[in-house]
């Protein structure tokens, strides 16, 4: 799979004499015609792909459908095609390392429209996140002003809504 973008935040001016975490993910990209199924996260005002970390020693794909599943309760995950990596370089706020180099591995498929239960970690529940159908322009809109104008966003919203630009450019 090839490397779409790698993202260095702000914050990080160097690699040099850092402690580095790396994290390995995977992001799901769920599509019918505009509409993509994606995560709404109250706490961060912003939309995102399904997915998140992988367990030690975990397949990719395994790993991608176990996270969509967890997330949006999606059923009959099928034609998965590799889409891109992006890799961004960010700050760590734990002591451990100064910086965490996340690895996302995006992936397209194929769901049934109508969703089944979720299972969401606590933190998931309490950030306010819910799986959504959703045109991808309103989407990317909506992201686009809550980097402009909200003090609430997280560090993901610049991956996510980049993403989300490559997508639309796919489907439009």
């Amino acid at each position: 799979m090839q490397v779409i973008k790698t993202h260095y935040h702000p914050d990080v001016k160097t690699l040099e004499d850092q402690t580095v975490f790396t994290r390995l993910a995977t992001r799901s990209i769920a599509t019918q015609g505009t509409r993509i199924l994606l995560m709404y996260t109250e706490r961060y005002e912003d939309y995102s792909l399904p997915g998140g970390g992988l367990d030690l020693d975990e397949d990719k794909v395994v790993g991608m459908m176990r996270e969509l599943t967890e997330e949006t309760g999606a059923t009959t995950i099928r034609d998965i095609k590799p889409f891109g990596i992006y890799e961004e370089y960010r700050p760590w706020h734990k002591p451990d390392y100064d910086i965490q180099h996340m690895i996302s591995y995006c992936y397209t498929c194929s769901v049934d429209k109508v969703l089944g239960k979720s299972s969401l970690e606590s933190h998931e529940i309490k950030n306010g996140m819910k799986a959504m159908w959703i045109d991808i322009h309103e989407a990317i809109k909506h992201n686009q002003k809550t980097i402009a104008t909200s003090e609430k966003k997280g560090m993901s919203i610049e991956r996510e809504t980049f993403l989300l630009q490559r997508i639309a450019e796919n489907i439009s």
